[in-house]
C-alpha cells in the first residue's frame, strides 16, 4: 500500500485534535526525526531523554528508560520508543527495556509504538525463517537483530498492552532524502517496484507519526519501506 505524507494535511487525518506523545530517545537519529515530524503536526510531543540536550519536542522528561514510571507515563496517547544500543555487552537491553515499558503500560490505553528491525522479518510465507538467518542479513549486524527480535517476542506474549513493533526496511538511510512517501507492510520482507528494501529515517517517521493518527495495528508488527 503506498501512502503519502499526512503531514501536509493533518486536519483530515486528526478528528480529535493533538495527540499526547512521548518520544524515548528523542536526541536519536530516528527518535530525533519522529519527534520532528509529530511536533510539525501540532501534537503535544514530550522527549524522553537520559539527559538534559536539546531536543525537537516542545518539552523534555530527563529520565533513563529504566527509571520511568508508570506515573511518568500516564496520560500519553502514545510513547514511541527509539531506544537503540549496538554494543555487544548492552544488547539484552533491547529486551529487558521492553518488558520495563510493558509492565508500566499494562492495563493502559496508552500506545507503545516500537522501533524495530527489519532482522525478523519473515522471508517464507509459512513464518518459519527470518531475514536474520539468512544470508542477505550482514553477518555484523545479526547480534543486534536477533537482540531487537528477542524484544519483539517478548511483545508478543503481552495482551495487556497496546503496542505495535515497526520494523524498517534492511537498508534505512540516516540521512537519505524525506520523499513524503512510503509503503506500509506486514510481517513479511518486502520489495519495492526497484528490488529495493530501502528508506530514509524521514519517510519512517512519517509512516510511524500516520500509524499513530490511525490508531490501527494494535499488537501488530507491520513494516515500511519506500
Amino acid at each position: 500500500v503506498m501512502k503519502t505524507a499526512a503531514a501536509e494535511t493533518p486536519e483530515a487525518e486528526m478528528p480529535c485534535g493533538p495527540l499526547k506523545i512521548g518520544v524515548i530517545g528523542a536526541n536519536g537519529k530516528s527518535g530525533s526525526l519522529i519527534a520532528r515530524e509529530a511536533a510539525a503536526r501540532g501534537h503535544d510531543v514530550t522527549a524522553i531523554v537520559r539527559r538534559d540536550v536539546e531536543t525537537p519536542a516542545g518539552r523534555a522528561l530527563v529520565r533513563d528508560v529504566f527509571d520511568l514510571t508508570a506515573d511518568d507515563l500516564a496520560g500519553f496517547d502514545a510513547v514511541v520508543d527509539a531506544f537503540g544500543t549496538s554494543r555487544p555487552e548492552d544488547l539484552p537491553l533491547h529486551k529487558r527495556h521492553l518488558e520495563h515499558l510493558a509492565s508500566i503500560l499494562a492495563g493502559t490505553a496508552t500506545r507503545l509504538v516500537v522501533v524495530g528491525s527489519a532482522g525478523s522479518l519473515y522471508i517464507d510465507g509459512d513464518h518459519t525463517t527470518r531475514v536474520l538467518e539468512s544470508p542477505q542479513m550482514p553477518e555484523q549486524f545479526k547480534p543486534v537483530a536477533s537482540a531487537m527480535a528477542d524484544g519483539l517476542d517478548c511483545l508478543r506474549t503481552r495482551g495487556d498492552v497496546a503496542w505495535t513493533y515497526v520494523s524498517p526496511p534492511l537498508d534505512f538511510r540516516a540521512d537519505g532524502e524525506r520523499t513524503g512517501s512510503y509503503i506500509l507492510a506486514g510481517e513479511e520482507f518486502t520489495l519495492n517496484s526497484n528490488g529495493e528494501s530501502a528508506m530514509s529515517y524521514a519517510d519512517y517517521a512519517i509512516g510511524l507519526i500516520d500509524e499513530i493518527e490511525a490508531g490501527k495495528h494494535v499488537r501488530e508488527r507491520i513494516s515500511l519501506l519506500s
